[in-house]
């Protein structure tokens, strides 16, 4: 059964190679358990396998099979496309925590392939996204200062891995990510998607819906940091505050929480992109976190 390079780098990197090894037998039993044939897989994710199905009534769907020890909970996963019931994210056909497998609804094109302009696809990415955004207290997700302190423990685990690149850009992002987990409120706090880009927005009926979703319940302003992290060339192109500044009016949340968060995800991103060899955006992305150091709205 073939399965993506990245996926390979990535399980190997983690400890996931017995998972890897099993990988071919467990989508072997989840097509007997869930009546469904698996087709080819798709490329360019790296912390799952992910492939064509069809039903026996010869329904489309989506199998994913989540890699442990990625930092991917599926049950989390789970409950985002549970709670959406469609909107903004795709319908949940079945789920197995034991085996860390989804079958959910199949979608288009993928945003990124459409080459529309960079402003249009922010326009759709926040809309998208905004159709997610929704209270959900008690829906067991972890909220969004546990995230600020897990993506600074992420970024210098990473950062002592790959030979300390760029010490002022980790102080920067650490301080983003403490001020990040202090503004936290729990009164405040939506259910947030988590990843929030081009190649996890995908052609619907009703638009765009997205795919691969981390779930927490967070301020809305975090999925906003995700749009500062991408196209890094673009953001250096004229003055980085301005997308934070564009997204906020946009979306009517916060600047400064926006680019708080786009900073310490610029950072984590890039180190990981470097990780596992996904070139040039890593260093690209990183180049990005060194050259806006230091800078606040």
């Amino acid at each position: 059964m073939p399965v993506p390079d990245l996926v390979r780098t990535r399980a190997h990197s983690v400890g996931a190679v017995s998972w890897l090894e099993q990988l071919p037998a467990m989508v072997s039993s989840l097509e007997s358990d869930w009546s469904i044939t698996v087709g080819r897989p798709y490329a360019g994710g790296s912390e799952a396998f992910v492939a064509e199905a069809i039903g026996v009534d010869g329904t489309p769907a989506v199998l994913k099979v989540l890699m442990p020890g990625a930092g991917n909970d599926p049950a989390h996963e789970a409950t985002v496309l549970r709670l959406a019931q469609g909107h903004g994210c795709p319908m949940l056909h079945q789920f197995d925590a034991d085996r860390g497998a989804l079958l959910m609804e199949r979608l288009g094109r993928p945003l990124y392939a459409l080459g529309l302009p960079l402003m249009r696809r922010l326009e759709i990415l926040c809309a998208t996204a905004a159709r997610i955004w929704q209270p959900a207290p008690g829906c067991g997700l972890p909220t969004g200062a546990e995230k600020a302190r897990w993506l600074a423990d992420f970024v210098v685990t990473l950062w002592e891995e790959l030979d300390h690149p760029s010490e002022r850009a980790l102080d920067h992002a650490l301080a983003a990510a403490r001020r990040r987990e202090l503004a936290h409120r729990d009164d405040r706090a939506v259910l947030v998607h988590g990843d929030v880009h081009e190649l996890n927005a995908l052609e619907s009926a009703s638009g765009f819906k997205l795919v691969d979703p981390d779930g927490f319940l967070a301020e809305a302003e975090y999925d906003l940091g995700i749009l500062m992290r991408g196209d890094p060339a673009e953001l250096l192109a004229d003055d980085p505050l301005d997308r934070a500044r564009w997204l906020a009016t946009r979306t009517g949340l916060d600047p400064v929480a926006v680019w708080e968060w786009g900073v310490i995800e610029r950072l984590s991103t890039g180190l990981l992109c470097i990780q596992i060899g996904m070139q040039p955006l890593g260093q690209d992305t990183l180049n990005a976190a060194e050259t806006v150091t230091g800078l606040t709205i």
